[in-house]
């Protein structure tokens, strides 16, 4: 056998192959920068959304039954952040202790007075306070001196289910500074059958 045949021959590709090939080169090109594209959306608007929630809509996890029958353990909800001082009686509100985070319900703000009778009922400024989310009364763990004046920049906060809440009737609580508001629970995320806006009343 020749040294002339042991070559291979090469053909050059016709005009329709260079189209074909051309057009293939020019939509991989595409594909990959319209995923480029794609993914750098989706980790700005993620980011977006991860920032909103941390600055505007904390969103908060129930741990205890303090908060019972309003809301229960492992319930995942969302909070609107703001300052304390556009809290009002009867708010479900997050706020700071330590290093925890704790839920519960505003009862009275600055310079009200709050007493508790041996029943559990609640009196602000006199008045006897309407708490249908309240199942049982109770007086609880209540160590403070009554009637009891709440100080300037503060808030009074209680569980709704006063048996087992530590709050601002114990001194290991007492009142909450408005500073250390996280902000006003409204809405329910977790579980999905309890979907939706959290109801608040004025006590």
């Amino acid at each position: 056998m020749s040294k002339k045949s042991k070559k291979k021959k090469y053909e050059l590709p016709d005009r329709e192959q260079l189209q074909r090939e051309l057009k293939r080169v020019k939509h991989n090109s595409r594909f990959r920068k319209l995923m480029r594209s794609t993914v750098y959306t989706l980790i700005v608007v993620a980011a977006c959304a991860v920032l909103t929630a941390v600055i505007f809509l904390p969103v908060l996890r129930i741990y205890g039954s303090s908060m019972e029958p309003t809301l229960n353990e492992g319930e995942i909800v969302v909070s609107i952040k703001g300052g304390g001082s556009h809290i009002k009686q009867g708010d479900i509100v997050g706020v700071y202790y330590g290093n925890k985070v704790l839920v519960k319900r505003c009862i009275a703000t600055e310079y009200q007075w709050v007493d508790i009778d041996e029943e559990g009922n609640v009196f602000v400024d006199g008045k006897k306070l309407d708490e249908p989310y309240v199942y049982e009364k109770d007086f609880g763990q209540t160590d403070i001196k009554l009637p009891y004046q709440v100080p300037d920049d503060t808030i009074f906060v209680m569980g709704d289910h006063r048996k087992t809440s530590v709050d601002s009737r114990n001194t290991s609580v007492g009142c909450i500074k408005t500073e250390d508001v996280v902000g006003r629970i409204v809405f329910r995320v977790w579980p999905f059958e309890e979907f939706g806006f959290i109801e608040t009343q004025d006590p």
